[in-house]
């Protein structure tokens, strides 16, 4: 296949996820009804003790992602350009654990703005990384990750100000999309292995459920931890997986 026809193909399928969002779907406002967790003990005088305190795991999530990244700084595909995407990604799962546990102290829409907005720089990061892997490392560098930011970052200010969800919500579910088909079209990674995709996306997956299933999750476990609280602890195994299995060797990954 050639490039022009798989850019065709990358460029379609994210332009029929923008646009089926914003022509077909209306304005999705925040349900107040998310703020009321499962499990609201507080402990030690911290309200909230179980979610806020879980989110201290995205901490050395992140830091072990950025050692990682410390232990190559070679030449070729460890170069500065091609780690600064992975860099941001991990930097912004540091930053989840403070806004996060920020927000579950005083669960309202003001202290939520300061729990999404790291993730959507953590998801962007993540995706201009595999763009500069796959693709081309100075357009994932120098083109595509500032823009993925801001895009990124204003998808949380638009919520923010209109209470609409549709623009976060493209930000955090349209990378599962892009990022396998990136890697589909363009096989020849160098760091970025599908393994470490696939584990990141499993353990999203699952915090995507026990978020889901809080109370129940809860109530199975006779109060021992609530369903959102497992969702933190998953959460930060995804960066933990991406660092786990990067590799600078080139012809070890397919």
């Amino acid at each position: 296949m050639s490039e022009t026809r798989k850019f065709q193909w990358l460029s379609g399928v994210a332009l029929v996820a923008i646009a089926g969002m914003f022509l077909f779907i209306p304005p999705i406002a925040q349900p107040l009804a998310y703020h009321d967790f499962a499990d609201p003990r507080g402990w030690w005088g911290i309200a909230n003790f179980g979610d806020v305190m879980s989110n201290i795991a995205f901490i050395p999530a992140g830091l072990y992602g950025l050692w990682v990244l410390g232990q190559h700084v070679e030449d070729g595909p460890w170069s500065r350009d091609a780690r600064l995407p992975l860099a941001v990604f991990f930097v912004g799962v540091v930053l989840v654990g403070p806004g996060s546990a920020y927000y579950h102290l005083e669960p309202n829409n003001a202290t939520l703005f300061w729990d999404r907005l790291p993730m959507t720089v953590a998801f962007m990061g993540l995706t201009a990384a595999v763009i500069a892997d796959r693709i081309d490392v100075h357009k994932g560098v120098r083109i595509m990750l500032p823009v993925l930011i801001l895009v990124g970052a204003g998808s949380a200010i638009y919520w923010h100000l209109t209470d609409d969800l549709r623009a976060y919500g493209l930000v955090q579910f349209l990378p599962v999309l892009i990022i396998p088909m990136i890697m589909w079209l363009w096989p020849g990674g160098k760091w970025i292995t599908w393994r470490a995709i696939i584990w990141a996306f499993v353990f999203y997956g699952l915090a995507k459920v026990t978020e889901h299933y809080d109370e129940q999750i809860m109530s199975l476990l006779n109060g021992a931890v609530s369903g959102h609280t497992l969702k933190h602890l998953f959460a930060a195994l995804g960066p933990v997986a991406v660092a786990w299995t990067m590799k600078p060797q080139s012809d070890t990954l397919a």
